[in-house]
């Protein structure tokens, strides 16, 4: 398996190239690469063979998407969101959902994951978009925002209320009724197709509910977001792994005083202040991935501690990074700027820093 990593690996290389700043400043990723890793089965690695996934761990996969993520954060945001949709699937659709739609984004379909709205993000109680059902078709009426990769899915699944319980529903983007609103001039991750998607009374068959629907809105949105996290806490590990290099790079060429400027105490510190960033983050996400191949009881703790650590490191790191290049990354397109932008969105997707410290919180004081 660590072969088909690598070769996958050495392929998105060569294929994002030196092309990522590019597709910050203007915001959108090429077609042809979203399709081409799609195809490849590289945007959905852990999709069970039996559907004609690659199956991979999630320990290889966590390198990989460290890897993307350390070339491209946009494309990294993109796997992210292919992964939650076909893990969504996978946990809640029935074996029919499964067959039919698995094949699919293991081949180059392509899906989001739209459950934030204007007033819910983090309070699920809040989710205001409604489905209705009538005999053998369904209405679904609401407006999501952020959704990642929406301007490249096909398909939408989208968290809604039924009744007094949730629903996650199978939309496909061309279905009477969607739009699909590009948010304008993001942070970070610019080329990840972030979009506010409005559902205005859109009929689909009984069918399109995941499962059948009436599951409880925590148990949806906590399915989807396990698998985020590791996926972005892996993407932090990459951005952390590429401002250790530049900095290095960078610190041992430029020279001040007479000799090269990773030699000054201080600049030296920051160095290992990053390194060390790294290493930890890159722990909490082997551990996090090995209890999530164990189908361990904590994974979902893990995976909540792995992305409040790297995202954080990453932040914090990113921050480093700038500073040990000064001018020379100071620059939009640089890819420390980039991954200064980048990685403080890691701090609020996917569940904030706050939202994960209660979590951990919440974990600590259940403990015997």
């Amino acid at each position: 398996m660590r072969d088909a990593v690598a070769a996958a690996a050495s392929a998105v290389t060569e294929l994002v190239g030196d092309r990522a700043s590019d597709w910050d400043r203007a915001g959108r990723l090429p077609e042809d690469v979203v399709r081409r890793l799609g195809a490849a089965g590289q945007l959905t690695a852990q999709i069970p063979a039996r559907y004609g996934g690659p199956e991979w761990s999630s320990a290889d996969s966590g390198e990989f998407t460290a890897h993307v993520g350390s070339l491209c954060s946009s494309l990294r945001s993109v796997m992210t969101s292919q992964g939650m949709a076909a893990w969504t699937v996978e946990r809640l659709g029935d074996p029919e959902q499964a067959s039919d739609l698995l094949p699919r984004l293991a081949s180059g379909g392509t899906a989001a994951v739209a459950f934030s709205e204007p007033q819910a993000g983090s309070d699920l109680s809040a989710i205001a978009t409604t489905v209705t059902v009538d005999g053998d078709t369904l209405s679904l009426t609401g407006r999501k925002k952020w959704v990642t990769a929406a301007a490249y899915a096909d398909l939408f699944l989208v968290v809604a209320r039924m009744g007094e319980d949730g629903a996650v529903v199978v939309v496909p983007r061309d279905a009477p009724g969607v739009q699909v609103r590009p948010v304008a001039d993001p942070l970070g991750c610019r080329a990840a197709g972030h979009a506010e998607v409005l559902l205005d009374d859109v009929r689909l068959p009984l069918g399109s509910l995941l499962g059948g629907g009436r599951q409880p809105l925590s148990l949806l949105v906590t399915t989807a977001l396990a698998y985020g996290r590791i996926s972005v806490a892996w993407g932090c590990v990459g951005i952390l792994r590429a401002c250790v290099s530049a900095a290095v790079d960078h610190a041992r060429s430029r020279h001040q005083f007479g000799r090269p400027l990773g030699q000054h105490q201080l600049v030296a510190r920051h160095l290992a202040d990053l390194w060390t960033a790294e290493q930890v983050a890159t722990r909490a996400c082997e551990y996090a991935s090995r209890r999530w191949d164990e189908n361990a009881p904590d994974l979902v703790t893990a995976a909540v501690m792995a992305k409040y650590v790297s995202a954080g490191h990453a932040a914090r790191g990113a921050a480093t990074a700038v500073q040990v290049l000064a001018s020379a990354g100071a620059r939009d397109g640089h890819l420390v700027a980039r991954a200064y932008r980048d990685a403080k969105l890691m701090e609020i997707i996917e569940g904030s820093d706050e939202m994960c410290q209660l979590i951990l919180a919440d974990h600590a004081l259940s403990r015997r």
